[in-house]
């Protein structure tokens, strides 16, 4: 997924079949169970655009190419950091309290930490 301001590439975000990605092989990101859920991994949005939204709008995007694409579900593993500040460096696996907004929720714990944070499975039933 792709977000412009005009011509210019602001933002993109990452997802495809999680059969397709690192995560189906994952001994830190667990399987929930035996759908086959898509992952959106990804998240990032250029210096000077941020704060504006974008995130949000790449997520929702991700979401409904997922379920044009006859997704099941589809799940996000961001860091959960309590409110705490994130080197933007390290955000891009995106904010837990980002993915709730859009209605995604916890499905499971995992052992992966991201720039001392641990990130967790989140989750959106697409049917």
């Amino acid at each position: 997924m792709l977000a412009y301001d005009g011509d210019e590439p602001v933002g993109w975000a990452a997802v495809a079949p999680r059969s397709d990605t690192s995560f189906a092989h994952s001994r830190k990101i667990p399987h929930v169970d035996d759908l086959p859920v898509w992952s959106l991994w990804c998240i990032r949005v250029r210096p000077g655009h941020r704060k504006q939204g974008i995130s949000h709008a790449l997520i929702a995007g991700a979401v409904e190419f997922a379920r044009t694409h006859d997704a099941p579900a589809i799940e996000a593993y961001p860091v959960d950091n309590g409110g705490a500040k994130v080197d933007m460096t390290m955000a891009y696996a995106g904010i837990r309290k980002n993915f709730e907004r859009a209605g995604f929720t916890h499905a499971a714990d995992t052992t992966s930490v991201l720039a001392g944070h641990p990130r967790v499975l989140m989750r959106l039933d697409l049917r």
